[in-house]
């Protein structure tokens, strides 16, 4: 019934992220990752607290780098429940890699250095751009124009898009709930919005990621007990942006991620003009913009969960439409 009703607003292309097995990888992924987040799993570390957070020092003592989890039970079912091929193995190697130096982070007595994880990050970053490049077209979309980029150019722009990602959603992994629903919302409106350019099998991958994060989200929303930390935030950011390049309409990273970016994008200026540059800008906002939002303005974690969710949702809706 469900397929019938969408088959009235949505083209046959669209239709292809709401197959059977689409369903069927997120189910079985959600009930996985639950299962094994029930249980606990005693050698993931606790939470220190933030000290410089808003309301930091209420996470200390909860299990944290859960994103260990999470993106285990992500790469077993795209193993197992999608069509194998070269490339979708690299972005399992690949987004693994990030999600244990994030977990290495998560569980280490003394925090890593920036300098130390933007390495890292670069690194993985280049490698998912170069696997990109060798196994997909340099052709993007923009409104009605197409146009093809140099791979070498492409492979730069993408790196650059895929460290964003990474920075940006895990800036906003700071509020009970908020990064995992944002993303739940960002990767349905991609594939949604562009799912015939996706294909089915990369439809998939993204239900599988939706399934991990709702199982999350059960012990995620406020008061947590769990939270994924960088293990969990800074793949998940690739995810995002991997999707995006699928598409072939980057720019819709811009309106697809908006609420993430514009969360995250604030602080990343404000400390990059300050460290580099002895810049001070934004000196009466806190950043990320969610700790502006509850510290300034009064919101609850609740709050701004919902509202951050609608404005994404809102704007999602209407890429959904423009590009129907």
């Amino acid at each position: 019934m469900l397929y019938h009703l969408l088959e009235n607003v949505m083209s046959e292309e669209q239709l292809i992220f709401v197959t059977p097995m689409v369903f069927l990888s997120l189910l079985i992924a959600f009930v996985l990752c639950y299962v094994l987040l029930k249980a606990k799993l005693p050698f993931l570390p606790k939470d220190k607290g933030r000290e410089f957070a808003v309301n930091g020092e209420l996470s200390k003592g909860k299990i944290r780098g859960v994103g260990l989890v999470m993106v285990s039970v992500f790469v077993l079912c795209s193993v197992f429940l999608m069509p194998l091929s070269g490339e979708l193995l690299c972005y399992d190697v690949l987004l693994f890699a990030e999600m244990l130096s994030g977990y290495l982070d998560d569980a280490s007595d003394k925090p890593w250095s920036d300098y130390k994880k933007g390495l890292i990050d670069l690194i993985i970053c280049v490698l998912i751009s170069v696997v990109f490049v060798r196994n997909n077209s340099t052709t993007i979309e923009f409104f009605n124009l197409s146009v093809t980029i140099n791979p070498i150019i492409f492979a730069v722009l993408s790196t650059i898009l895929l460290w964003l990602g990474i920075n940006v959603t895990n800036c906003s992994d700071g509020v009970d709930g908020l990064c995992a629903t944002l993303s739940v919302v960002t990767l349905i409106g991609i594939t949604s919005a562009f799912s015939g350019a996706i294909g089915e099998s990369y439809s998939i991958y993204s239900a599988i990621m939706v399934g991990v994060l709702l199982a999350y989200l059960c012990f995620n929303t406020s008061p947590s007990s769990q939270l994924m930390g960088d293990a969990g935030s800074r793949p998940l950011g690739l995810l995002i942006v991997i999707m995006v390049l699928k598409s072939g309409h980057p720019f819709s990273y811009i309106l697809l991620s908006a609420v993430l970016l514009v969360d995250g994008i604030a602080g990343l200026i404000k400390i990059f003009l300050k460290r580099f540059f002895k810049i001070s800008v934004l000196k009466n906002v806190r950043t990320p913009i969610h700790d502006e939002m509850r510290k300034n303005h009064g919101w609850s974690d609740t709050q701004v969960v919902v509202r951050f969710s609608i404005t994404q949702l809102v704007i999602s809706s209407l890429v959904f439409i423009i590009c129907r």
